[in-house]
């Protein structure tokens, strides 16, 4: 009798223990959330990764770590990161969409375009495969890929300024410069801030490279 109550103090206690860990890992999620919100970026990646430690088979886990390990530039952690979601779920479109920015950031432009190809395929009204595949493409000057992405991206977030901005460099790398101040005049339309040339350094947070920035401030300048 003492042995069967012994054991079932042992169970009671084991099973008490599940919910608890359950817990713990998504309080560490909600202040990593929140640690990044503040942008202090070294405690929200420590809260984030005590919630994956408990929880490894958590996609969405995964996924908020490996992003806020992009926001804080540590771009090769995050790819690692959200690889590993990635194997949780081939199919998962948010894993892809954060893995294929961190290799557009990073340069990995084949990389990118593999990954975004993909997310666009399993969702193909998801505007940012398509915004980035623009960009991507735009690099490796294939540029009639770049221009028919970006229509797409433009077509699906009408009221984003930047797959407009990413269809005019597109069109200007094209040397179809009529359709480039038509897409640029569009990107103001919708965001009059593009008309400053400093304004346009914002870009860096929207997947442009250093050189697709002076692009578009080539065809800003073009219009005047």
């Amino acid at each position: 009798m003492k042995g069967l109550l012994f054991l079932g103090v042992i169970l009671g206690a084991l099973l008490s223990d599940i919910p608890a860990l359950a817990t713990s890992a998504e309080t560490y999620r909600q202040q990593g959330l929140s640690y990044r919100e503040q942008e202090r970026y070294p405690e929200a990646i420590a809260a984030l990764q005590q919630a994956v430690a408990l929880e490894p088979t958590n996609l969405s886990g995964k996924i908020l770590l490996g992003w806020t390990q992009h926001k804080a530039r540590q771009n090769d952690a995050a790819a690692d990161t959200l690889l590993q979601a990635l194997q949780l779920n081939p199919f998962n479109v948010q894993t892809l969409n954060a893995l294929g920015i961190v290799y557009l950031v990073e340069g990995r432009l084949t990389a990118a375009i593999a990954a975004h190809s993909w997310a666009a395929m399993l969702q193909p009204d998801n505007e940012i495969p398509s915004y980035n595949l623009s960009l991507a493409f735009e690099r490796i000057k294939q540029y009639n890929w770049a221009i028919a992405t970006a229509k797409t991206a433009a077509k699906l977030e009408p009221n984003n300024p930047h797959p407009f901005v990413a269809l005019a460099i597109a069109h200007w790398g094209n040397g179809e410069t009529a359709l480039a101040h038509q897409a640029y005049r569009q990107a103001l339309s919708v965001d009059p801030r593009y008309n400053d040339a400093a304004f346009l350094n914002y870009l860096d947070e929207a997947g442009f490279s250093q050189d697709q920035i002076v692009r578009s401030k080539t065809v800003l300048q073009s219009l005047r």
